[in-house]
């Protein structure tokens, strides 16, 4: 037997209000076809006036336990993911923790941008299984359009908000049976200035926005995400052909299939939302890991690859078994 981190239930919400790139052409000099030719786009949802972050991430907590068959005070962990927290402090984990009756045990935030799940799994489970809790909530939360600047044609109709989350439980299982395998991590910090927020308390005490030099975040994301996908299955001992499907970060759907093509993955094993719920930085792998599993491709007993780059830059992979 070994000790693992068990995946017991997933969860999302997303805001009401759903925005399509017809409305975006409204508010920006684009169109429809513009956005769809570069992205995938076609849909994204943008928070209201009594949404936020927390509100988002608490909602799909709830949903993940629910899932899972557990409460909140069954929780003894909780890691969020979020490059648009609710306030610069306290972590916008406490809050969820407050809302969710799981009070006394750890919560904190963890600041990856869109490789924050990522990040946020790999801490989750080597705490679980060196013991410092037993049940964790893995949660990734976003409100972009806060930070959008949406004159900026190129970067504002590629971005949403949501929130995307997961039940991990420390169990003793079989060598093959569930749970998180490997998981890969990796940042590279020359490149900050290719992909980041030109504001923060510390610099310009203001929000600031999301400024991108969007080919040459191409052209890094496809080498990483490749990269990295095929370290973590080397080191797991597993081919591409035996994957069951990966869940990439819906960024833009050309980084995907470009991604999926370097590695010789079928198409049809990846899970794709980018077409409705845009870029949704930290949120957007469990947001589509959700939508699969609660659509019934992605099965119990499942090899699955999630995959995820982002500012800083930051990239990383993690493989489960359902």
């Amino acid at each position: 037997m070994i000790r693992r981190s068990v995946l017991t239930g997933t969860g999302s919400a997303l805001p009401k209000r759903a925005v399509s790139n017809a409305e975006m052409a409204q508010i920006v000099d684009t169109s429809d076809e513009w956005i769809v030719e570069r992205s995938g786009i076609r849909n994204r949802h943008f928070a209201g006036d009594d949404e936020n972050t927390a509100t988002l991430a608490i909602d799909a907590a709830r949903r993940a336990l629910e899932a899972a068959g557990l409460e909140g005070k069954d929780i003894g962990l909780i890691v969020l993911a979020t490059a648009t927290p609710n306030n610069t402090f306290p972590a916008t984990a406490t809050q969820v923790q407050a809302a969710l009756g799981a009070n006394g045990g750890i919560a904190f935030d963890v600041a990856a941008v869109c490789s924050g799940f990522l990040y946020a799994v790999g801490a989750a489970d080597a705490m679980l299984r060196t013991g410092m809790a037993e049940k964790a909530l893995v949660i990734g939360a976003e409100t972009m359009s806060r930070i959008l600047d949406f004159e900026d044609r190129g970067t504002c109709v590629l971005f949403g908000d949501g929130a995307g989350a997961i039940v991990l439980e420390a169990r003793d299982v079989a060598e093959d049976g569930p749970g998180v395998l490997f998981t890969k991590l990796h940042a590279d910090g020359q490149h900050c200035d290719l992909l980041y927020v030109d504001g923060g308390p510390s610099t310009t005490q203001t929000v600031g926005h999301v400024r991108m030099k969007g080919r040459e975040v191409f052209r890094h994301a496809v080498t990483n995400l490749a990269d990295v996908l095929s370290e973590t299955l080397e080191a797991a001992g597993i081919s591409t052909d035996q994957i069951d499907w990966v869940v990439p970060h819906q960024a833009n759907r050309r980084i995907i299939d470009a991604t999926a093509k370097k590695l010789g993955l079928s198409p049809d094993r990846v899970v794709l939302t980018v077409d409705r719920h845009a870029n949704t930085s930290a949120a957007s792998v469990p947001l589509a890991l959700d939508t699969a599993v609660r659509d019934g491709r992605i099965k119990p007993g499942q090899l699955v690859v999630l995959e995820a780059m982002g500012g800083g830059f930051t990239w990383g992979a993690s493989l489960i078994r359902i």
